[in-house]
């Protein structure tokens, strides 16, 4: 009988210790996070990364790395190897591991709102990064950080515009899309296409995507000069996509840069490089340093503060008689 009674008392004492526990929190994050810091009462990132498909996404990569060490943060890194249904099983991963934060960068815009909203039912706050989601509902995310990708259309365009001013000859455009479905893929598009509209003599006559890797921008360059007669101008997505057509542009024969007018979109050393020889003529800049603003989102949202919707990178645009200039600056 002694023995039950003293049984019953250690249950009892190991629930109130499991509850105890269970309601503690880390007060680093607040009520926003459900995590409540690792064991060192470090904030815990979850971050889900779209790949390693180009030469920006590393650099991209690094930086939220390197921020993450330098701000005392524990990082949760996944490589979705630009698949969704590898992203939305990290993020699971990471409701389940109940982190303090959630970020991504979306390999497509689409198809998030269930899984974001388990993270919002967790009470796990999410930051997008780089790349923005369509879904209605706002609240499902804390904010976005990231490039406008419109307005990067829109530049290559008004460069384009500037550079054929005064000028009546058809000017045929080929372009190589981004990934299918992909935030900068469509929104570098519709900025592009918006700009030139108003001017008859500009026409994409091939427009095909080349998923953002250096490969495949050279393989469907290929194509478009064996099915395009004359290619004037060529407006790539990414650079990594750019410096794959013009090693295709070259073993065909022709000149880039020269026989081919090229704008590109990221800004990578490798473009520059390439800008400095002559063979690319602009590049609209997408900066993938964004470490350092995301640790400091992820602070903020840990601790239940307010932050913006809204957080843009700053950026430029780089012409070729700018290229050399700019290469020792280059960071990525």
């Amino acid at each position: 009988m002694a023995r039950r009674a003293a049984l019953a008392v250690s249950i009892a004492l190991i629930a109130s210790s499991a509850l105890t526990a269970c309601s503690t929190e880390n007060p680093a994050s607040g009520s926003a996070g459900a995590g409540g810091g690792d064991s060192d009462g470090k904030i815990v990132l979850g971050f889900a990364q779209v790949g390693a498909e180009s030469g920006w996404r590393t650099a991209n990569t690094k930086s939220v790395q390197e921020a993450a060490k330098k701000a005392g943060i524990t990082l949760k890194f996944s490589d979705a190897q630009q698949k969704q249904e590898n992203q939305i099983k990290a993020i699971r991963t990471f409701i389940q591991q109940k982190v303090d934060v959630i970020a991504f960068s979306p390999v497509v815009e689409s198809g998030w709102d269930t899984v974001l909203k388990e993270a919002k039912d967790a009470g796990i706050p999410v930051i997008l990064t780089d790349r923005a989601v369509d879904s209605e509902d706002t609240s499902l995310y804390k904010s976005f950080l990231g490039s406008d990708f419109v307005k990067e259309g829109k530049s290559a365009g008004e460069w384009l515009t500037a550079e054929y001013e005064g000028k009546d000859a058809p000017v045929n455009i080929v372009e190589l899309q981004g990934t299918t479905g992909s935030a900068p893929a469509n929104d570098r598009k519709a900025g592009f296409a918006d700009v030139i509209k108003g001017d008859d003599k500009f026409k994409i006559t091939a427009s095909q995507t080349g998923d953002f890797t250096r490969a495949k921008g050279k393989e469907v360059m290929q194509a478009f000069l064996k099915s395009q007669k004359d290619i004037d101008v060529l407006y790539a997505h990414n650079d990594d996509m750019a410096l794959g057509a013009i090693q295709a542009i070259e073993e065909a024969g022709k000149k880039p840069g020269t026989d081919i007018k090229i704008i590109s979109v990221d800004g990578i050393k490798d473009a520059f490089v390439a800008m400095a020889a002559g063979k690319i003529n602009v590049v609209v800049e997408c900066n993938p340093l964004l470490g350092d603003q995301l640790m400091e989102l992820t602070k903020k949202v840990a601790a239940g503060e307010s932050v913006p919707a809204r957080v843009e990178t700053e950026e430029g645009v780089f012409p070729q008689d700018k290229a050399e200039a700019a290469l020792p600056t280059r960071k990525y």
